[in-house]
């Protein structure tokens, strides 16, 4: 009797951990909370199996992790019904074409910049350089590069508005 109440309480010390892994593996409260009950079900049951010697905790996280393949065998056997109300907290991950796509086309605007203003706007919008520090790298007056970066922003605003993804509307009558 006290070699299981023992045992018991050396089960009992491990839930914290049971649960931290168990949340890792299915990253839902709820599910992982299942998941150590199960696991824990089990411990018991098969207690007699456990010997004396080694790990009591990798003897659980190993329980626990057959429980959770044993269960995703057989969801995946029998499928998933999932109510309108569960759907609800389910996203999806928003689209990244038009975000790359952008930045394809402001690389190919800012190829065909002069040389002297691609190198202002790359050195004042990538690297983040102050404007005195830009025109020292450069060796050029503040004023000039401001010319020149105003000039390369035009430039890049016009390859912009002619370049849309979006397709214009025209009347045709």
């Amino acid at each position: 009797m006290q070699k299981q109440n023992e045992l018991r309480w050396r089960i009992a010390r491990e839930i914290p951990h049971l649960r931290r892994y168990a949340f890792s593996l299915l990253r839902s409260e709820d599910d992982a909370d299942d998941l150590v009950q199960d696991c824990l079900e089990r411990a018991l049951r098969k207690r007699h199996l456990w010997r004396n010697y080694g790990s009591v905790r990798s003897w659980l996280f190993r329980i626990l992790y057959h429980v959770f393949i044993n269960q995703r065998v057989r969801l995946q056997r029998r499928g998933t019904a999932l109510s309108l109300e569960d759907t609800g907290d389910v996203r999806a991950d928003p689209p990244r074409q038009e975000a790359h796509m952008a930045c394809v086309d402001t690389v190919s605007a800012l190829e065909k910049l002069p040389a002297e203003q691609r190198a202002a706007i790359l050195l004042i919008a990538l690297e983040g350089l102050p404007y005195d520090e830009a025109a020292y790298v450069l060796d050029i007056p503040v004023g000039t590069l401001r010319s020149r970066l105003s000039r390369g922003r035009e430039a890049l605003r016009r390859m912009g508005a002619g370049t849309s993804r979006q397709q214009v509307l025209r009347r045709v009558k």
